[in-house]
């Protein structure tokens, strides 16, 4: 089942790069007494994500800070290496937590989970942006096809 406006986002241990290599860090401790913005890309490094996906959130990140948001995310199913070095290449690792949900833990989790086993790529996660306060969702935006839509950061801001 996939979440839906009013649910509590899961509890679950993913990756972001620390200091010493791949950190453990909880979905309670990112979302809880926050308001964050996340967003989830099917791969790092693919050309809608690294075209128009994650650029928008970059050059926007300030201006959403500014709305009112505590921290912005974006999650894929990659590990916290990739995630890390994407994140360096997009100049977005200082305004945004680039998480690694390397075993599709909490994109199953979340129901969002799509099969790119066509694409030689596994288990996924769908496109979309979600935004919660205090890890209760209250707006989610799920892509319907293919591009960057509904959940652009554009799209996101007009909801805040």
């Amino acid at each position: 089942m996939t979440i839906a406006v009013g649910d509590t986002i899961p509890n679950c241990t993913l990756s972001v790069m620390g200091t010493e290599g791949p950190a453990p860090v909880s979905t309670a401790d990112l979302f809880n007494n926050n308001k964050i913005l996340m967003f989830a890309v099917p791969g790092a490094f693919t050309p809608g994500c690294s075209m128009t996906h994650l650029p928008g959130y970059v050059a926007n990140a300030d201006k959403i800070k500014e709305m009112g948001v505590d921290g912005i995310i974006c999650v894929s199913v990659n590990d916290a290496f990739v995630m890390h070095a994407w994140g360096e290449a997009q100049n977005a690792n200082d305004s945004i937590v680039m998480l690694a949900d390397g075993n599709a833990e909490l994109t199953m989790a979340l129901g969002l989970e799509m099969d790119a086993t066509s694409f030689g790529m596994a288990t996924r996660s769908q496109r979309y942006a979600l935004i919660a306060e205090n890890g209760t969702v209250t707006h989610l935006n799920v892509e319907d096809g293919p591009g960057v839509d509904v959940s652009a950061a554009e799209a996101m801001m007009a909801l805040l």
